[in-house]
């Protein structure tokens, strides 16, 4: 892959004038005093990155985020407000459904029109239009003017144009999950020999585990400014770590009083049995971290001191938790048969996870507790206590990455 910079993208920015009202456009326009009746909605706002020769690049983000606004500037649909962008090399573009196809035309002049449009002779078309037809497979459908086609028979002819003009850059921004399934993987190993090749794509997706799969690096745009950018493990950890805090913040909104008012309360020392004091993330060298594979060995120390010994068979508990509060696992001394130190004074006990935290990367949290013999009672209850960073460069789905393999049976049928 070259290093040189096929795309340069510079303090792009992309301003639209919302009115409250169709007079307010007028009044503007006819106004001596050049009033302005208009609030400016910046879609991109100052972003900057640049992509190399042969690197397929993932952008993620909500709707509405600018996503689709980018991919328009630089397909050369839009032209930004300020800023500067600079690409070279052929693109060739896969916005929303029907971008650059004229309804009233067949499949076959549409072929012609989009390879016009890219800068082909119609002798060049022709040696390339039977494997544009071969790909899109929608029968005598390609004689048929395009309004009459479905939304799938629209992606296939799009996508067999697009990638058999020989494009130096491809843009490809959610099309491809209108089509069936046999034909996203038909699509999906096509790029995979344009990657190879070195053709350099841009890929959106709402499917993080596709850009997960697909893309070594990302870029996060979050309401028209660039949140991340970098290896796409990391970007998309964000990014899921912020859509699971937001669905947490809007399902929990009305609750939250109420929760607030459930919680148990910290104690203080005076009247108090017991008090958690510190809780640390430890890495099989007693040291303190605050990041860790998923797989790496950890241990969870706990400390805490006893003003009242006379407490019988006290439970300590350690819950992990979602930084969007979804409960992972909770275990706690009473279920494993196992006896906490409880001496007046400092103590300290150890949780071992000898295989890890085998969680997806994210932001999680501990909760900590010591409770009564029935471990019903809070002596003490500390939450949110510990934060940790889970790295994790698997890719799956859900919260766990448990332990597994695959193999083929010894025995046919």
């Amino acid at each position: 892959m070259d290093c040189q910079p096929i795309i340069c993208v510079e303090h792009l920015s992309k301003a639209y004038k919302l009115y409250d009202n169709k007079g307010d456009r007028l009044r503007e326009a006819v106004s001596v005093s050049r009033k302005q009746y208009h609030k400016l909605f910046f879609a991109l706002n100052d972003v900057s990155f640049s992509v190399n020769r042969g690197e397929t690049l993932g952008i993620i983000g909500t709707n509405g985020s600018g996503k689709s606004t980018l991919l328009k500037i630089l397909s050369g649909v839009v032209s930004p407000t300020s800023g500067h962008i600079k690409v070279l090399g052929r693109v060739s573009a896969l916005l929303e459904l029907g971008a650059g196809f004229n309804p009233e035309y067949t499949g076959l002049e549409n072929i012609m029109l989009h390879g016009t449009m890219m800068g082909y002779s119609k002798e060049e078309l022709g040696s390339r239009e039977k494997e544009i037809i071969r790909f899109a497979d929608i029968g005598e459908f390609i004689n048929q003017p395009v309004k009459n086609y479905s939304s799938g028979m629209f992606a296939r002819l799009a996508f067999a144009v697009a990638i058999n003009v020989e494009p130096e850059v491809l843009i490809v921004d959610e099309i491809l999950s209108v089509g069936d399934i046999r034909f996203q993987i038909k699509c999906m190993n096509k790029m995979k020999e344009m990657m190879k090749s070195g053709t350099t794509i841009l890929f959106v997706s709402h499917d993080i585990s596709s850009v997960r799969r697909f893309c070594p690096k990302s870029i996060w745009i979050d309401r028209g400014i660039l949140r991340e950018a970098g290896e796409t493990n990391l970007v998309a950890d964000e990014y899921e770590d912020f859509l699971r805090c937001a669905e947490a913040r809007e399902k929990k909104m009305i609750q939250q009083e109420e929760k607030n008012e459930k919680s148990p309360p910290t104690q203080t020392k005076d009247g108090s049995i017991a008090k958690i004091l510190d809780v640390a993330v430890l890495t099989f060298l007693d040291q303190p971290v605050e990041s860790v594979a998923y797989d790496e060995p950890v241990t969870v120390s706990v400390t805490y001191d006893v003003y009242d010994k006379d407490v019988t068979a006290p439970v300590l508990g350690v819950a992990l938790f979602s930084i969007d509060d979804d409960y992972i696992c909770g275990l706690n001394t009473l279920l494993d048969s196992v006896v906490i130190p409880w001496k007046l004074g400092r103590n300290r006990l150890f949780l071992q996870y000898p295989q890890g935290l085998r969680v997806l990367g994210g932001k999680y949290y501990f909760d900590v507790t010591l409770r009564d013999q029935t471990a019903t009672v809070n002596i003490d209850y500390q939450k949110k206590v510990k934060n940790i960073q889970v790295n994790s460069g698997y890719v799956a789905e859900g919260r766990l990455v448990l332990p597994h393999r695959w193999e083929q049976p010894t025995h046919s049928f």
